[in-house]
């Protein structure tokens, strides 16, 4: 202490480098446990690859074309400057319930065959030996799996599938089973008919007697909402118009159909969607035919009769020039009525429907040519057909459903605008075509009645007969064109093998084999960071502030005077090291007094003190040992001397000097026990006489060593300090909390002790010597200096528990021992 202040300099330390090698020596002795973790994690991930179910991607592109027009980009504003084709509706198509529902009828997916095993589940698919036709018209529900057992060659019997121990890692149905089609013999191509169930099974494949397997009957709805869901689309890049539908399936053939079958009924879907035009145009020249045809046929009756009738067999050929003009009049406005029939048709159509004009008839298919009108109408279609292929993903209340609404309502308005204009331009052109012929009637008139009558019905024939050509010649146009038609989109590439994505082998075998590193080592790391004792030495110089002096190692020999009855062991060989290093320290004292103590009872001070100064009496010094722990003694016990008489005693006048030291067994090894415990110890041992007994001691003994109480659980060691030359710290290894250490580093930093150094005790270590930066006390094999010991802070209990078990862990990881 410096003025009344703590001296700093006593904790200051050179700033030492992290020492890579201790950390590396530390950990690397637990490589047992490393190599066990990293074999129980390499065996769990086999286990786990052999009784988990694999699982294949699939897939296949579809190339979208682009056929947007420039109408629709117009009345879209949105677009008008946007070159990227929106693939959206397209992805909600191809997985919209309706298309999966197309895409399954071309498959047998309502039943599944399973292979009989207790590993894992195994789908047989195309390879299964039977087939199970289910009735489509029969409501089916949802099956459990039904085992399949054969009885003879034509004979088999199903029963219900037993519960096994890896059931939880398959995904088989779990429902219901009918129990009325159970443990019955049926034969190939029976009906198995029931309340709940109607199907039959085939055979397929030869089957031999006892031969077993399952199946599971599939709800249609459920298998059609399951496939939905696991169909997968996104454009393959940004700036192309690729689809990539992709599905996660346990069998990759399964998948594959699927996917493939998908792709066609996409491509079947948008070419039946191309054909409603041409159909809706068929329909109505069919219509217009058999009117026509009808009228036709009257006409041609009509003439036949009238000239039968009035004996005609030609006209004069002075009017065939105005018969001619007023036929082809009366054409003329036989194809004006049939475009106004057409405008009134349109209008009446787009009034009526709501938001669907799919089935409307475009113009240019009928004959009318106005391009403004067929570029409208074609744009309403095709709006209302992507509209329609929204739908069947999402509701009408989707932002996309208003937004199209809403062009569709533009397109509808411009329509009827030039609708509008067209009927008023077509009524002017029927009036001026009306008034010349009437003008070519006058001259019609002329003729005779008979001729004028006949020429009437000639002339009507011929109209019907061109009208009934027209029609008849725009019926094969649509039939060629339907007939010609292909879709817009494409299937790019067909599925063809699957990708393993579940499990990863090689991913789960190195995350297994790092996790068995990681793990147990993260558990040490934490171990040892919340481990609150001395664990070796490097932590202990870390944490301490006064000299390491020397180490004494662990054993298991089952003696305290391991010096005496083992002189040769190597933790005998640590005491005459210490003994060495404490003559050199106190070199210059005739009497050497040395003084052991510790933090807590259970360090190991009485087992040090008695083989200390055991090695330095075989060195030929005599030398005495004081028990002055008077509140729990132990030296007489591991002496085996008697403490009915001892220090206690000569204390309160009770005993002579010569009476309490007893000379031991051994050669130049005297010891003072502590005697009867007295009722104030600490009182005791501040008596004068104390120092007097201890200056007697000087003249007779060449070395005293004195065993006191723990330091920091008792007043009195405080006291003897001054009497002794040289101070003993002991620390035990994995014993000795870091926390106790705090008050010896205090009372050394502020000058309350001097000469005090530590001694670390019961070290358990794998090295032959442990380094201290040029300091190499003792040695580090597996010797052990206590049979009996057990830790407490309760220093006033008595010494009559029994030493309690160490856990698992702590006997696991001292196997370890750094």
């Amino acid at each position: 202490m410096i003025d009344g202040k703590v001296d700093i300099s006593k904790f200051e330390e050179d700033v030492k480098p992290i020492n890579i090698k201790y950390y590396l020596i530390k950990y690397a002795r637990y490589w047992p446990l490393y190599v066990t973790c990293v074999f129980l994690g390499l065996i769990v991930t086999f286990l786990f690859h052999r009784y988990s179910v694999e699982e294949y991607e699939v897939q296949g592109s579809i190339l979208i074309k682009q056929n947007s027009s420039p109408e629709m980009k117009i009345l879209d504003r949105s677009n008008i400057f946007s070159g990227a084709y929106n693939l959206e509706n397209d992805i909600l198509l191809l997985t919209s319930k309706n298309l999966a529902e197309e895409a399954l009828k071309k498959l047998h997916f309502n039943v599944t065959y399973y292979a009989s095993t207790n590993i894992k589940e195994v789908e047989m698919y195309d390879q299964s030996p039977i087939f199970v036709e289910v009735d489509p018209n029969f409501p089916t529900m949802e099956m459990g799996e039904i085992t399949f057992t054969m009885l003879s060659e034509d004979e088999f019997i199903l029963s219900k599938k037993e519960s096994g121990f890896f059931d939880f890692l398959n995904a088989k149905a779990d429902g219901p089973v009918d129990e009325a089609v159970l443990n019955r013999p049926f034969r190939f191509g029976e009906l198995i008919s029931s309340e709940k169930s109607q199907f039959k099974i085939h055979k397929q494949k030869h089957l031999k007697v006892g031969d077993r397997m399952s199946f599971v009957i599939h709800n249609p709805m459920n298998v059609i909402d399951s496939y939905s869901k696991a169909i997968s689309v996104r454009p393959i890049n940004s700036y192309g118009t690729v689809l990539q539908v992709s599905m996660v399936t346990k069998v990759v053939e399964k998948g594959r159909d699927y996917v493939n079958a998908l792709m066609d009924s996409y491509i079947g879907y948008s070419l039946k969607v191309k054909n409603q035009m041409t159909e809706n145009t068929l329909n109505f020249l069919q219509d217009q035919l058999m009117v026509v045809e009808d009228s036709l046929k009257a006409v041609e009756r009509r003439m036949l009769n009238f000239k039968v009738q009035n004996q005609l067999m030609d006209v004069n050929s002075e009017f065939g020039g105005v018969l001619s003009n007023m036929q082809d009049l009366e054409e003329q406005i036989q194809a004006i009525d049939f475009e106004l029939t057409y405008y009134q048709s349109l209008q009446h159509y787009l009034n009526e429907k709501g938001r669907d004009y799919s089935e409307i008839l475009a113009p240019s298919l009928v004959g009318i040519a106005d391009g403004s009108l067929n570029s409208l109408v074609g744009s309403l279609i095709s709006l209302s057909l992507e509209r329609r292929g929204l739908l069947t993903s999402v509701n009408e209340n989707h932002p996309k459903v208003k937004e199209m609404d809403a062009q569709i309502s533009r397109v509808r308005e411009n329509i009827f605008e030039n609708i509008h204009n067209l009927v008023e331009n077509t009524k002017e052109r029927k009036a001026q075509a009306l008034a010349k012929l009437s003008d070519e009637g006058k001259e019609f008139s002329k003729l005779p009645q008979a001729e004028s009558v006949f020429m009437g019905l000639n002339r009507e024939f011929k109209l019907r007969e061109n009208l009934y050509n027209y029609l008849l010649e725009k019926r094969a146009e649509a039939g060629i064109a339907r007939a010609s038609n292909i879709s817009d989109n494409s299937v790019l590439d067909y599925a063809r093998r699957g990708s393993l994505i579940f499990p990863k082998k090689s991913q789960n075998y190195g995350l297994a084999f790092g996790l068995g590193l990681i793990i147990p080592l993260s558990i040490l790391l934490l171990y040892h960071y919340l481990n609150n004792k001395i664990v070796d030495q490097i932590q202990l110089k870390n944490v301490l502030r006064i000299p390491l002096l020397g180490t004494i190692g662990h054993s298991t020999k089952d003696t305290n005077l391991l010096v005496q009855e083992f002189p040769k062991s190597m933790v005998s060989e640590s005491f005459r090291s210490l003994r060495s290093a404490l003559f050199y320290i106190a070199s210059d004292k005739k009497c050497k007094k040395i003084l052991v103590t510790s933090s807590v009872s259970g360090e190991g001070k009485t087992f040090v003190s008695i083989n200390l100064a055991s090695a330095i009496a075989l060195s030929g010094k005599k030398t005495l040992i004081v028990g002055l722990d008077l509140r729990r003694p132990k030296i007489s016990e591991y002496l085996g001397v008697s403490n009915q008489t001892g220090l206690s005693n000569y204390l309160v006048d009770k005993a002579s000097r010569e009476e309490i030291i007893v000379q031991t067994p051994y050669e130049n090894l005297y010891v003072v026990p502590s005697g009867p415990i007295p009722p104030n110890p600490a009182e005791l041992l501040l008596k004068d006489k104390m120092n007097d007994f201890l200056s007697s001691l000087e003249e007779e003994f060449d070395v005293v060593v004195m065993d006191t109480p723990p330091i920091g659980l008792v007043s009195e060691t405080m006291d003897l300090l001054r009497f002794s030359d040289v101070n003993l710290y002991i620390v035990r290894q994995d014993y000795t909390h870091k926390r106790y250490l705090m008050m010896v580093n205090d009372l050394y930093a502020n000058d309350q002790i001097d000469n005090i150094y530590a001694v670390f005790n019961g070290l358990k270590a794998g090295m032959d010597v442990y380094d201290f930066g040029g300091y190499n006390y003792g040695y580090g094999y597996n010797y052990s200096y206590m049979r009996k010991n057990e830790y407490t802070g309760a220093y006033y209990d008595q010494d009559n528990s029994k030493s309690p078990t160490s856990s698992w862990l702590s006997r696991l990881l001292s196997k370890f021992r750094v």
